[in-house]
């Protein structure tokens, strides 16, 4: 686990940024995603990268929140995680966003939700002893009111999720291990169609032509 790692996530209206010498922890930010006139993403990585005093050239690779969560937030995180890639030549590392929030949560067992709209929510479970995680169920979409049995029957603890970019930092182990994602052809996990063509698919009455 050694070297530079440039971790984001952008999977609910609020993107975060960190970056790590192994998994020490030296920079981090977060910032809006929603209701803003600019987008901000990746001016906090030019911030983040300075606060830590790394240039571009020197990280090692990146680890990005796949989701699921909100389709644009979502996308702007992977074009940037994508393009730093492509220009630096560094390993490009997916993570549930679902399990940086279980992570960032603390020790336990956790059924972590996203809002999914429509009374819905992301959900997956989580147990964290502080080395290993285990996903024990999950990622699915559930209605609000079914995450308090889903998570009796686990044993586990309902949390609203946040994920964050810090929690990259004690899952590096799990992320190297599991690979890099192939430039080309990763997306990230979206959970649902967007709702922009949900609205016009049901004024349609069919599905649009990809």
């Amino acid at each position: 686990m050694d070297g530079i790692t440039l971790a984001l996530d952008a999977s609910t209206y609020e993107g975060s940024v960190a970056v790590f010498r192994g998994a020490h922890l030296v920079a981090e930010r977060t910032v809006a995603m929603r209701g803003e006139r600019e987008e901000r993403l990746m001016p906090a990585v030019t911030q983040v990268l300075e606060s830590a005093g790394v240039t571009a050239g020197a990280v090692t690779r990146l680890v990005c929140g796949d989701g699921p969560g909100s389709f644009t937030s979502l996308r702007i995180a992977a074009a940037i995680a994508k393009g730093f890639a492509s220009a630096t030549r560094a390993p490009l590392h997916a993570i549930s966003s679902l399990a940086l929030a279980a992570v960032d949560a603390g020790t336990g067992r956790w059924l972590v939700t996203l809002d999914a709209l429509r009374g819905e929510v992301y959900a997956a479970v989580f147990a964290w002893d502080g080395t290993a995680l285990e996903e024990l169920s999950g990622p699915t979409v559930i209605a609000q009111g079914e995450a308090a049995s889903l998570a009796a029957s686990l044993a586990a603890i309902v949390i609203p999720g946040r994920p964050h970019a810090r929690a990259a930092g004690p899952l590096l182990a799990h992320v190297i291990t599991a690979g890099a994602v192939d430039l080309a052809g990763w997306e990230p996990n979206y959970g649902r169609r967007p709702e922009a063509q949900v609205r016009w698919e049901a004024a349609h009455g069919g599905p649009l032509a990809p």
